[in-house]
């Protein structure tokens, strides 16, 4: 029995001994030809890397608000007795918008006015018979106190009328009426919006570390979605005098000529403010940054004798500003580096540049593409 497990252990030793090996036989095989191919060659596109002078650059996003705006709406209830503009309509300040039925108010006001009339002649008679020591002075300081209050009281039902005519505060553009001749209004009750946007604000928050570069009419460039491809230019004309403890950013205000009245108030807008002094930096496309939890990193090319390689050097970047992207660290003026096919390289890998311009990553640093 001992014998006979003796020569089954011996067997089974030397068959699975000869799976191994020959596992092991077949792996260096396979290494030893891996190692002997020479790698690809793969196709890339090439960039240089330049000096630029680029103006430190703050981008926010704002907002458009009118210099005057306003909801306008009656101060007491009432039937609309007339409209006198038209949607859409310029007008001026102090123009007559919408009135409404003061017919019984205008009746008060001409009985109160015959009272004042009365109050003031007799005032005027016992001026002359207090003069000529006929009535005492108590007497026409009554009198005269009655007048001032038939006065008080023909000013209130006067103001109690104005209330009742709703008239532009400013010069602006007329929106859509909300009101039409004989309809009821309530008291407080919207009328139409008027708004002057020319000019036209841009409000916008600035971080409170920019606040010091921040001069005096300091030139802001804005663009909207409705106009894509213009750019309109203003200046700041107002900064808060105090920070948001929410955000600690300092609201900030400027100002750009509105003429055409392109811009409306409550569009959005995407904001860009140059601060500081210029400075000189080397940049490159963004397509040829790898981007990697460790680090970025580009691919320099170099000459390995008759071959061209690329070399993997982390480098350090800095602002953006279109498809370039400046570094700040780990590049020279001057060297050459991958700028597509990163996916494809590894150090030392072999390489062959596409010259072709069709296929090259673009290098603008203020692209407009355009909405095909």
């Amino acid at each position: 029995m001992n014998k006979r497990m003796v020569i089954m252990l011996v067997l089974a030793t030397l068959l699975f001994g000869g799976i191994f090996g020959f596992k092991a036989f077949i792996d260096r095989v396979i290494a030893d030809v891996f190692d002997s191919m020479e790698p690809d060659v793969v196709t890339i596109t090439a960039s240089t890397a330049r000096t630029e002078t680029w103006t430190p650059r703050f981008e926010a996003v704002g907002t458009l608000a009118p210099v005057n705006g306003a909801e306008l709406a009656v101060e007491i209830g009432g039937i609309v007795r007339a409209v006198h503009f038209e949607n859409g309509q310029r007008v001026e300040a102090g123009q007559r918008l919408v009135e409404l039925d003061t017919r019984v108010d205008r009746a008060e006001l001409a009985r109160l006015q015959a009272a004042l009339r009365l109050a003031e002649q007799e005032e005027s008679r016992l001026q002359r018979l207090v003069e000529q020591r006929s009535v005492s002075r108590a007497e026409l300081d009554r009198v005269a106190s009655e007048a001032e209050q038939a006065r008080a009281a023909v000013e209130a039902r006067q103001a109690l009328i104005d209330q009742k005519t709703v008239v532009a505060p400013f010069d602006g553009r007329a929106g859509i009426r909300r009101v039409n001749p004989g309809q009821f209004l309530a008291g407080g009750a919207p009328v139409v919006s008027l708004q002057q946007f020319d000019p036209i604000f841009v409000n916008f928050n600035l971080p409170q570390r920019n606040l010091p570069l921040l001069g005096d009419d300091a030139e802001t460039r804005i663009t909207v979605d409705a106009f894509p491809e213009q750019t309109f230019v203003g200046l700041v004309t107002a900064v808060e005098p105090r920070l948001d403890t929410s955000t600690r950013t300092i609201p900030v205000q400027a100002t750009l000529d509105n003429a055409d009245e392109l811009l409306r108030p409550g569009m959005f807008a995407r904001v860009e403010l140059d601060l500081g002094q210029p400075e000189s930096l080397i940049v490159i496309p963004q397509t040829a940054i790898r981007h990697a939890p460790y680090g970025a990193s580009v691919f320099v090319i170099e000459s390995d004798g008759d071959d061209t390689i690329v070399v993997q050097r982390f480098v350090r970047t800095g602002a953006r500003r279109g498809d370039l992207i400046a570094v700040t660290e780990g590049l020279e003026a001057g060297e050459k580096v991958a700028s597509s096919g990163l996916l494809k390289l590894q150090n030392k890998a072999r390489v062959r540049i596409d010259e072709d311009e069709a296929v090259q990553p673009t290098e603008d640093a203020d692209p407009r593409p355009t909405n095909g």
